[in-house]
């Protein structure tokens, strides 16, 4: 009689703890390096008129997740083995580009980290990315993988969600005067909302969630309510993180404080910080940055081999070996390379925003017209509807932005 009585218990627990790990990973992974540092820089450019980005950002990541996770949980397929069952071929174009996409995601991460040791501990932005892209192998490594990654992004999302509200607190921004320009912009630049976006929920973010949920079993129509609750739940958590962390720094850049976007050692969100609580407001930007960074460190590289197996299945320890792999190339590509940290941060964030629309028009056709990979399920038409609209304006960002953003760097 207990065993029957706690068995509906373990069960709902583990459910809720799956779906939280989805949740967290999913955030954690959008809210990276890549967006702290874009936040920061063109917040400085555009001050409050970035709100608009903000909100775009947030109503394009509301639709792609939703029915990304939705449908993945329908098929109970990864995202390339779902592409290829729908259009022969298209499996493997998308594992490339979000494999490309994620590895180019990790450099930025992985530089994100550098920074952020940088900043709590002054260490040379080289040696703190190593130091980090070495704990989060050490992750892969273990024979705990699966619930070290769950309580380490679940703890340091947290972490980051605590001291970022204390920032935005102390900085007072204008939040009347952002709230007016996130619906009436005074400027609207379409390169600013790519990127944003691309840090945000472009490349292997798109995924990451829904890979994470597959991988805990939790597929199904039956269990498509709860789905589409979690997949909000986190949607509202990066939503709520992005405009607070624009808040902050706003809060800042509002008060007269101009922050420097140029030179190599430039760390513009590091400055924000600092300008509003001085040594230890830089200490603390340093704990946050580091926080998303090595969380996305690992999300991007979890993601990124998850799409793999499209080419073979792999066992947890095969994959395991393919993620530490990843992350060790990720690791070798930054110290080789000359561009300053912040710079690559900015630029793989349009880089993923580019490959999004490939995705999501997959998803959406699949969607539409092949109810057969959904087990017969007719998908909601309403957030089909939204998916192609959602398609239709990221391809037109991509085209206007391309030459923008890789001016941006100099390419």
């Amino acid at each position: 009689m207990a065993e029957s009585a706690s068995s509906p218990t373990a069960a709902q627990s583990a459910l809720r703890g799956g779906f939280l790990a989805a949740i967290f990973l999913m955030a954690t992974s959008a809210i990276g390096p890549g967006f702290i540092t874009q936040t920061a820089t063109f917040t400085a450019k555009l001050g409050s008129a970035f709100a608009f980005a903000i909100l775009a950002s947030i109503i394009i990541d509301f639709v792609v997740q939703l029915n990304i996770w939705r449908i993945t949980a329908l098929t109970g397929k990864n995202a390339s083995e779902t592409a290829n069952a729908a259009i022969p071929g298209a499996g493997y174009l998308l594992a490339v580009m979000i494999v490309a996409g994620g590895l180019a995601f990790n450099i930025g991460n992985i530089a994100g980290a550098g920074l952020g040791m940088n900043a709590m501990f002054g260490l040379d932005p080289k040696i703190g990315g190593a130091i980090s892209a070495l704990l989060a192998i050490g992750v892969f490594l273990s024979r705990r993988a699966g619930l070290l990654l769950d309580r380490a992004l679940i703890g340091l999302g947290i972490l980051m969600i605590a001291m970022t509200l204390i920032v935005a607190f102390v900085s007072h921004p204008p939040v009347g005067e952002a709230l007016r320009q996130a619906v009436m912009p005074g400027n609207v630049d379409f390169a600013t909302i790519t990127t944003i976006v691309g840090g945000t929920v472009g490349g292997y973010i798109t995924y990451s969630g829904a890979h994470r949920l597959l991988d805990k079993g939790l597929v199904g129509e039956k269990i498509l309510p709860e789905v589409t609750r979690a997949a909000l739940t986190g949607i509202a958590v990066t939503g709520v993180m992005r405009f607070v962390l624009f808040l902050a720094i706003l809060g800042v850049v509002a008060s007269g404080v101009t922050l420097d976007l140029s030179g190599k050692a430039a760390n513009p969100a590091a400055q924000a910080f600092a300008a509003v609580l001085g040594d230890w407001g830089l200490r603390i930007f340093g704990v946050i940055l580091w926080a998303a960074a090595i969380t996305s460190v690992v999300g991007a590289a979890y993601t990124s081999v998850s799409f793999l197996n499209v080419f073979g299945k792999m066992t947890e320890r095969t994959r395991n070996i393919a993620t530490v792999v990843f992350i060790a190339l990720s690791l070798a590509v930054y110290l080789t390379m000359g561009a300053a940290p912040a710079a690559i941060l900015v630029f793989v964030g349009g880089f993923n925003g580019l490959i999004l629309p490939i995705g999501l028009t997959i998803f959406t056709y699949v969607g539409f017209a092949r109810s057969d990979l959904m087990g017969g399920h007719r998908f909601n038409r309403g957030l089909l509807a939204l998916s192609a609209l959602v398609c239709a304006l990221t391809w037109y960002m991509g085209y206007k932005s391309v030459g923008t953003i890789f001016a941006f760097i100099g390419l």
